[in-house]
């Protein structure tokens, strides 16, 4: 069974930093993409960024220049390193992986339970 662990969310004021965190267990044979998405109250599910096994990376609009996403390969880990953060940064944070479990040959995609981010203004 594959599993996603996010870590690292909490209370933080506007202008602070926080870095997420997020595990993949399983019997897992390869992970491709790997990424985050916000879910604020009352809002659609919103990209925040991703990045490929090779270290390719995408951003979404709100986090571009204030989020820098990384990936241990070896440790089956994704990063999302988030700077100046402001109150409409706040959600759950939930991470995302295509992953290809050893009994397969193709990948799935999985998600994580989420992490909450709170910024007070």
């Amino acid at each position: 069974q594959v599993q996603l662990v996010e870590s690292g969310g909490g209370l933080v004021q506007a202008g602070g930093s926080l870095r997420l965190s997020c595990v993949v267990s399983g019997p897992i044979r390869h992970i491709g993409a790997m990424g985050w998405y916000r879910q604020a109250p009352g809002k659609a599910r919103e990209f925040v960024a991703s990045i490929e096994s090779g270290g390719t990376t995408k951003f979404g609009d709100s986090a571009k220049g204030r989020l820098t996403i990384s990936r241990d390969n070896a440790k089956n880990m994704v990063f999302l390193q988030m700077n100046s953060l402001k109150p409409e940064d706040t959600g759950d944070y939930l991470c995302n992986a295509d992953v290809v479990v050893r009994t397969s040959l193709r990948a799935a995609n999985y998600w994580g339970q989420g992490t909450q981010v709170t910024v007070s203004s």
